[in-house]
C-alpha cells in the first residue's frame, strides 16, 4: 500500500512539474536574437525579426538615453523614457527592459497597467507617493512614499501610479520583466479611445451623468509614455 502511495505521489509531482514548465516563458535557444527590420534576411521570433547573429554589433545592445532629463511641461507633469526592444534591439527574447521617469513638482505617472510585465521602481531623486490596486473583488490599495534609494514592486497587470509629493523635480528608474511590457493608461484608454466608447456604456459603468462623460471624452489625454 505504501509503495502505491509513493508512485501516485511521484506521478502527481511529475504532472505538476510539466504544468509549471508549460506555464512559464520558454528559455531562448540561442545566445541572443537582435531585432531586425529586414524580414528578407531574418527569422521571426517573439514579435520581431531576428538579425543574423554574425551581423550583430555592440550598438544592438546599447542605449544612451537614460541619463538625460526630459521635459515635464505637460498636462500630467511627467515623461517616460523607455529602454525596451524598440530602443535596444538586442533585448528581443531576453524578457527585460528599463524606463526612466521624470516628474515635475506634483507631477504624476497616471494610473496605468503593464499587460505583459511586473515592475520594480527605484527613486533616484525627490520623493514619490506610489501604489497599486489589487484585482476584483477586493480592490485593495497598497501605497508607500519612496525616497532616494528606495524601491517598490508593481505586480504584472495591476493598476499602479506614481505621484511626486515634493516641490522639486523627481526621477525614478523602473525595471520590467518583458522586452515589450506594453502600457495601458486607464484614463486615456477609457475616455480617449478611438473611436469613442458609447456614452451609454460609460454613464452606466461610472454611474455619472452623460454630461460628465461628454466632458471627459472631450479632453486631450496626454500620452506621457
Amino acid at each position: 500500500m505504501a509503495s502505491s502511495y509513493y508512485f501516485v505521489t511521484i506521478a502527481i509531482l511529475g504532472l505538476a512539474s510539466i504544468v509549471l514548465v508549460h506555464a512559464s516563458d520558454p528559455s531562448p535557444l540561442q545566445d541572443f536574437c537582435v531585432a531586425a527590420n529586414d524580414s528578407m534576411s531574418a527569422v521571426f521570433v517573439n514579435g520581431k525579426f531576428c538579425k543574423d547573429p554574425k551581423l550583430a554589433k555592440a550598438e544592438d545592445f546599447f542605449f544612451a538615453g537614460l541619463l538625460t532629463p526630459r521635459n515635464v511641461s505637460n498636462p500630467v507633469g511627467s515623461t517616460v523614457t523607455p529602454a525596451n526592444v524598440a530602443q535596444i534591439p538586442g533585448l528581443n527574447t531576453l524578457g527585460i527592459s528599463l524606463a526612466r521617469i521624470d516628474y515635475a513638482p506634483y507631477g504624476q505617472n497616471p494610473p496605468h497597467t503593464h499587460p505583459r510585465a511586473s515592475e520594480i521602481l527605484v527613486v533616484l531623486e525627490g520623493s514619490l507617493y506610489v501604489g497599486f490596486v489589487t484585482s476584483n473583488p477586493d480592490n485593495r490599495l497598497f501605497t508607500k512614499v519612496l525616497y532616494p534609494g528606495e524601491a517598490f514592486v508593481f505586480p504584472e497587470g495591476l493598476i499602479h501610479f506614481q505621484f511626486n509629493t515634493g516641490k522639486t523635480n523627481a526621477v525614478a528608474i523602473a525595471a520590467l520583466s518583458s522586452q515589450n511590457p506594453g502600457v495601458i493608461t486607464i484614463a486615456n484608454a477609457v475616455f480617449g479611445s478611438n473611436p469613442k466608447i458609447s456614452t451609454d456604456v460609460l454613464t452606466k459603468a461610472f454611474q455619472v451623468d452623460k454630461n460628465v462623460v461628454d466632458y471627459l471624452q472631450a479632453q486631450f489625454w496626454y500620452p506621457n509614455n
